[in-house]
């Protein structure tokens, strides 16, 4: 039962058009990484604890996104396979590498005296707008969720103590805490993905599912 339901997670009714939506999707989530590390305004939970990482390794932020999403895939695997899908494995090997590239490449045209506050303010808001609006597509083409994701949902699955979105949230505020104890910076990103994800994930799934059904 367990197989076709994986099955079902690479061969969906529009599969070429969730393939492109799930690209862009990703390609956009690694920019927008990529900038909330440029401008200093914090980054999502999952983000926050790698970015942490690499700063105490040297390791590259990509290398360091596909090393922890690999060990969360784990249990993923041992206790719940539906989960898997393509979307999965474009999201553990695709946005750290992304957001390594946009970070190096910012880099080289970033100002000696670094960008204004107003510059790091309007690169903040239309980051945030994108990101919000890339992983709610994420969500909605429905081809597999990340391994970060899916710990929370194996948790809640198999408990009836907590709730989902407690459960959830205990979830980010360890890893945010480890990102934070690692020397990440927490801020005005970190809330607003904490707090807007659910409704913008909600927003896009109403206005544009039947895209494809």
């Amino acid at each position: 039962m367990k197989q076709k339901t994986i099955a079902a997670n690479f061969t969906r009714p529009r599969m070429g058009r969730r393939l492109a939506v799930l690209t862009v999707s990703i390609i956009a989530i690694g920019i927008c990484v990529a900038v909330f590390k440029t401008v200093g305004f914090g980054t999502d939970p999952c983000s926050t604890f790698t970015l942490g990482v690499s700063a105490r390794t040297g390791v590259s932020f990509g290398t360091c996104q596909l090393v922890f999403n690999l060990l969360m895939f784990l249990p993923v695997i041992r206790f719940d396979l539906s989960r898997i899908g393509v979307g999965t494995v474009a999201n553990m090997a695709g946005v750290g590498y992304v957001a390594d590239f946009c970070m190096r490449l910012i880099g080289q045209h970033t100002p000696p005296e670094g960008f204004s506050m107003a510059a790091r303010v309007l690169m903040f808001a239309v980051s945030m707008a994108a990101f919000l609006i890339a992983a709610a597509f994420y969500m909605v083409v429905d081809l597999g969720v990340a391994p970060y994701d899916a710990i929370p949902q194996l948790i809640a699955a198999r408990t009836n103590r907590i709730s989902a979105r407690a459960i959830r949230m205990l979830w980010d505020i360890t890893i945010l805490s480890l990102g934070f104890l690692l020397g990440s910076t927490v801020g005005l990103t970190t809330l607003i993905t904490g707090f807007c994800l659910g409704p913008a994930i909600a927003f896009v799934s109403d206005h544009v599912k039947s895209w494809f059904e």
